[in-house]
């Protein structure tokens, strides 16, 4: 699957993406390109922003030039049609749920704003005619769209065949059933005179079981009280 970021710092990729299981699988299950905007702009010193109309603090990207650099970045995917993200903190906030819903197997383009924003005309343009989605990581602002596309990239990329080296792992952790994760434990038995639960060294499967999904209750309930109302709502 081939991921393109239109940013105007490629340098900052692949960054973390380049380790652990993602960075083995990439080049082979999964690829990453770079769109600089600035290679759009339509003036000699390369410039991309201006002043916004109305009045106000800082910069806004102007509308053609992020419409071309879209341009170049859907071409490059030729009969198929990628899904488009725009990293805003105006978008719908990011979670497991809506990962799962904006894969797609045929690619995926990742726009990512800096100073004030971009301009809205070419964002309704594309929504309108290339199904752009708006998306936020959470209720903050960050300087720029690059940092939270990783995490988009990340958390999208987990869920393709291949990457994890136990497809079950991403149905059996926080967030999966609105419920956080269990507590883990491994080898000594014994740390600092504390014991690994008695129940996880007992062999049975079923009482495991069990006693997982009570922890992730408990632990759901005391540490995110909204989660845990989530699940109480799906779950009568």
């Amino acid at each position: 699957m081939l991921v393109t970021v239109v940013t105007l710092f490629p340098e900052m990729f692949p960054g973390p993406l380049v380790y652990s299981l993602l960075g083995k699988k990439l080049g082979t299950i999964w690829d990453l390109k770079t769109v600089n905007i600035r290679d759009f702009a339509d003036n000699i010193w390369h410039k991309v922003d201006d002043t916004p109309y109305g009045g106000g603090a800082g910069m806004v990207i102007k509308p053609n030039i992020v419409h071309d650099a879209l341009t170049y970045a859907i071409s490059m995917y030729n009969d198929i049609t990628p899904t488009i993200v725009y990293m805003t903190p105006r978008g719908k906030v990011f979670n497991n749920n809506v990962a799962k819903g904006i894969l797609n197997n045929n690619g995926l383009i990742i726009l990512c704003g800096r100073y004030e924003g971009i301009d809205q005309r070419v964002i309704d343009f594309w929504k309108t005619n290339h199904n752009l989605i708006e998306i936020s990581i959470g209720d903050y602002v960050l300087f720029g769209g690059e940092i939270p596309a990783m995490v988009l990239i990340e958390t999208c990329l987990r869920f393709i065949p291949g990457i994890m080296h136990n497809p079950e792992s991403v149905n059996d952790e926080s967030f999966s059933i609105d419920l956080l994760e269990y507590s883990q434990y491994t080898k000594p038995a014994i740390w600092y005179g504390n014991s690994v639960p008695s129940v996880l060294l007992s062999g049975n499967h079923l009482e495991i079981a069990k006693w997982r999904t009570n922890q992730a209750k408990q632990i759901t309930k005391e540490v995110r009280p909204d989660l845990w109302e989530k699940y109480l709502k799906n779950n009568l």
